[in-house]
């Protein structure tokens, strides 16, 4: 199929575009919806600015949506996009969705009103063996945001690797820190993996905390030979 990817640039979106891949579907484009909210409900935030560069990297077409982050408005902007990938030739979309009811109920939704196949195909994952795949793989993860008990500012822009996975089954015992953190305690960002042609390179970045909680903001970086 002509498939487009919801892509945020995280871990989750980044392992939907391999399984399109390894599924054989022909990938046209990334679809990245870029909100103003830094609490919205449906999309990540912490930088989104930064899958322009990732597109370039996997040699994807990136189809960029800014949305002001409304709950339940901001689906308005999402099924318009679906509308314009539909009307592109685009068959189905792909999601990076694991255990999250709320989004996929709503995508699926969407998909169905605009004539969409909505594929996730890492939902319901064991999510220790989907962690150390990601790892196996030869993904490159980078930890840019964190709000949860245990996860502290030593943990913003930590690659994620056999050691750190050691540590949040350690966390979910003792926090119950969701391993593959779809409680929201964590966000992530691709910075390199198998299906990347290029690598990211962080030039200029700064940390913010507040308590108990902080983000690891790129503020310049630019594509690698590999």
């Amino acid at each position: 199929m002509n498939v487009a990817i919801l892509f945020s640039g995280g871990k989750d979106s980044t392992m939907a575009v391999f399984a399109a891949l390894e599924a054989k579907e022909d990938v046209k484009y990334l679809l990245s919806m870029k909100s103003k909210n830094d609490e919205s409900y449906m999309f990540h935030v912490p930088n989104i600015h930064v899958t322009d560069l990732l597109s370039e990297a996997m040699d994807i077409p990136i189809m960029s949506v800014e949305t002001d982050g409304v709950k339940e408005e901001e689906l308005k902007d999402l099924k318009a996009a679906f509308v314009d990938l539909k009307n592109l030739g685009v068959e189905a979309i792909y999601t990076g969705a694991l255990y999250s009811v709320y989004q996929k109920s709503r995508i699926e939704k969407l998909g169905d009103e605009v004539g969409l196949k909505i594929v996730s195909p890492y939902w319901h994952v064991d999510e220790l063996e989907y962690m150390n795949k990601i790892v196996s793989l030869g993904f490159k993860i980078m930890i840019c945001g964190v709000a949860a008990w245990g996860l502290d500012e030593s943990w913003l822009g930590r690659i994620i690797d056999e050691k750190a996975i050691d540590e949040l089954v350690k966390l979910n015992e003792k926090y119950h820190v969701d391993i593959a953190f779809e409680g929201g305690e964590a966000e992530t960002l691709a910075i390199d993996g198998p299906i990347f042609k290029k690598r990211l390179e962080i030039l200029k970045y700064k940390k913010e905390w507040h308590l108990d909680s902080g983000v690891f903001i790129i503020e310049d970086a630019v594509l690698k030979e590999k």
